[in-house]
């Protein structure tokens, strides 16, 4: 990754966590691991990071995470109720505190009207629950993925400060 703005924002999820005591899992799909190598790019990132599940195949949402599969048959993998079942499993399935879930369409194929290339739902587990929301980010695959993981730890660092 190697970008300064991700490797800040990583410290000060790193601070965030470290003050309250609390760990995190990540749950992944369009982003193969980028959230968790990120983390773990950080030394000492085990006093915080707990794991990182990359669940790129539906299959994999449901064993690892539990994810219903009747509810991305209904929805899609990329929709606001299988982010927030990622989350909520990475949670379950861990001894992690906090999670943050990504399920993304990165490209160049696999887009349509209603998803285009770009669309990625995100879904943040935190002790008081788990919050979702919906990006489109422009740019090639690359340039997706590495929005999707900086709007990721963004966002929690944000959720976390309240």
């Amino acid at each position: 990754m190697g970008n300064a703005l991700l490797a800040d924002t990583c410290r000060e999820l790193a601070a965030l966590l470290l003050q309250r005591r609390l760990k995190l899992a990540t749950a992944e799909s369009c982003t193969g691991g980028m959230i968790a190598a990120a983390c773990t790019d950080l030394a000492g990132s085990s006093e915080w990071f707990e794991r990182g599940l990359v669940t790129y195949s539906n299959e994999a949402k449901c064993e690892m995470l539990g994810v219903d599969a009747t509810r991305i048959a209904t929805h899609g993998a990329v929709s606001e109720p299988v982010a927030r079942a990622m989350a909520a499993g990475a949670l379950q399935r861990s001894n992690a505190q906090v999670s943050v879930a990504v399920t993304g369409i990165a490209g160049p194929g696999g887009g349509s009207d209603a998803k285009p290339v770009g669309t990625v739902w995100f879904a943040w587990g935190l002790p008081g629950g788990v919050t979702s929301e919906v990006k489109r980010f422009d740019g090639d695959r690359a340039a997706v993925r590495n929005a999707t993981v900086q709007h990721a730890l963004t966002r929690l660092n944000a959720l976390l400060k309240g």
